[in-house]
Parts: C-alpha cells; sequence; structure tokens
C-alpha cells in the first residue's frame, strides 16, 4: 500500500485482533501523519513517567476510588490537565500528542490519557460511549461508577450521568441503558476520527478531511456510508477516477440508499466533466 508511513504503521495496528490493539500508539500514529517530526516512542515513554510517578504515591490499599483520587491528584492537580472548554473545535485536542504536551484536550482524548495511566498501574478501565460525551470507568463488573476525564475525573453514578444527559440535551431524556454502551479499541479510534472529520469539514479543510476518512476505511472498511463520504470528498478535490469507483461502489453495495439518486446525479455530472 502506497501511504505515508505513519498511515501504514497504524494499519498495522488496527489489522489486530480488538483487544490487542494498542490505542495510546494508534492514536500517536494518527498525529504522526499530522506532525511527521513526532517521535511516537517520546510520548509513550512521557506515559510510562506519569504511571511510574502515581504508582509512587499509591496506598498500600490499593481500592478504585483511591487509584481514581490518586490519579486525579496527579493528573488535575500536579500537571494541570484540564478540558479545552474554551477552544473546543480546536483540532490540536484530538492528537494525543498535543494532549499531553499542552495538558488540554476534550473529553476522548482525555479519556485516553487517563486509561493509558490506569492500564499502566494494572487498574484496567473501559471507555463508555454516552451520547455526547465520552466517560471510563473501572472494568470491574460489580463497580458501577463513572469518571468523566474532561471534568477533572469527577466520580459519576448512575444517577448523575442521567442527570448529564438531560443537562446536554437540555431536555429530560427518558433514560435507557444502552445510553452507556463499552467502546471497544475500534469503536473509540472511530469515535476520535469522526469527531476530526467533523472539525475539517466545519473548516472547510478537504485535504485533512479526506485524510481522516481515508483511516476510518481501514479501520472500518465496511462503513459504506464513508465510502460515501470518500467519493464525494474525491469529487471536490477533483480526484474524480477515485470518486468515481467510491461512489459506483457504495451503490452497488446499497442501491435502494435514501441518497442513491443523489449519487447517481453526481456520477453523471462527472461523466459530462
Amino acid at each position: 500500500m502506497d501511504f505515508p508511513i505513519a498511515r501504514r504503521y497504524f494499519y498495522q495496528e488496527v489489522q489486530k485482533d480488538d483487544h490487542q490493539i494498542n490505542l495510546e500508539r494508534a492514536a500517536l500514529y494518527l498525529a504522526w501523519e499530522e506532525y511527521p517530526h513526532l517521535d511516537v516512542e517520546a510520548y509513550l515513554n512521557a506515559l510510562d513517567t506519569m504511571a511510574a510517578e502515581i504508582q509512587e504515591r499509591l496506598p498500600i490499599e490499593r481500592y478504585p476510588l483511591r487509584l481514581i483520587q490518586a490519579i486525579n491528584r496527579y493528573l488535575y492537580e500536579d500537571l494541570g490537565f484540564h478540558g479545552n472548554t474554551e477552544n473546543y473545535y480546536d483540532p490540536r485536542n484530538s492528537f494525543l500528542s498535543e494532549v499531553i504536551e499542552r495538558r488540554t484536550g476534550i473529553p476522548i482524548t482525555l479519556s485516553l490519557v487517563y486509561l493509558a495511566i490506569a492500564q499502566r498501574l494494572d487498574f484496567p478501565m473501559v471507555g463508555v460511549g454516552m451520547p455526547g460525551h465520552f466517560l471510563i470507568r473501572p472494568a470491574l463488573p460489580e463497580m458501577e461508577i463513572f469518571v468523566d476525564a474532561f471534568q477533572q475525573g469527577e466520580v459519576l453514578f448512575l444517577q448523575d450521568c442521567q442527570a448529564r444527559l438531560a443537562q446536554l440535551y437540555a431536555q429530560p431524556i427518558e433514560w435507557r441503558p444502552e445510553y452507556l454502551p463499552t467502546v471497544n479499541n475500534r469503536q473509540f479510534l472511530a469515535r476520535m476520527l469522526t469527531n476530526l472529520k467533523a472539525i475539517y469539514l466545519n473548516q472547510r479543510d478537504l485535504r485533512r478531511a479526506v485524510a481522516i476518512v481515508e483511516r476510518l476505511l481501514l479501520l472500518m472498511p465496511e462503513a459504506l456510508l464513508e465510502l460515501r463520504d470518500r467519493g464525494i470528498l474525491y469529487y471536490h478535490l477533483n480526484r474524480l477516477s477515485e470518486a468515481r469507483q467510491d461512489l459506483e461502489t457504495y451503490l452497488r453495495q446499497i442501491p435502494e440508499a435514501e441518497d442513491a439518486i443523489a449519487v447517481q446525479q453526481l456520477l453523471q455530472q462527472m461523466q459530462q466533466d
């Protein structure tokens, strides 16, 4: 595959079984493509160092809540990590290397820092893809507590999550258990990439947007809506043969798609160009 070296490494990482994907390594490969001089190992070492420093401060009794308190004190009080509320849609908030450097980010990338450190402390945690927000929780079936890495590691119980969701949507929400789904590694990376895609499309940065969609398709080759979006982006970037291939494949796979007529019209427009 004729990819940039960072993308080749990303591709190799996401070819593994889901539980074997190293999330922080894959995230750093995403950042490496944006920052060609990035030293992936240096940032992995930074996470190792953070975890080692917390390890020295841990109490003898390593109860989950005490571990969370120790991580919170170190990350948020000592190092000053915080949610970027002033410039939430800055693309740098979505790149793990920049989050580590600047000590600020969005919920999913701050969660990634937290997860990486917790894993190094033998305290496994998992991502939770609440609608409109991202949380983490200990990977212990008997513990129904959640951590909001964007809000200084605030510990939430189920009722708090319900209240947070109602606050996000500014209306009462009828609660459903599926509002707190555990997110696997591929889903985690897909959510990071989808955030970046939306940011670049908003900025009309089509070159970067298509590079994000290309990586989404490496991660999820079956994602036909991403294939369609890549075809449309290729069209706008005047990469017409690639656009035609993607859009024809999309129609072949979903001939009854709601947007089938619009896609057919776009293909006809390309034939006339």
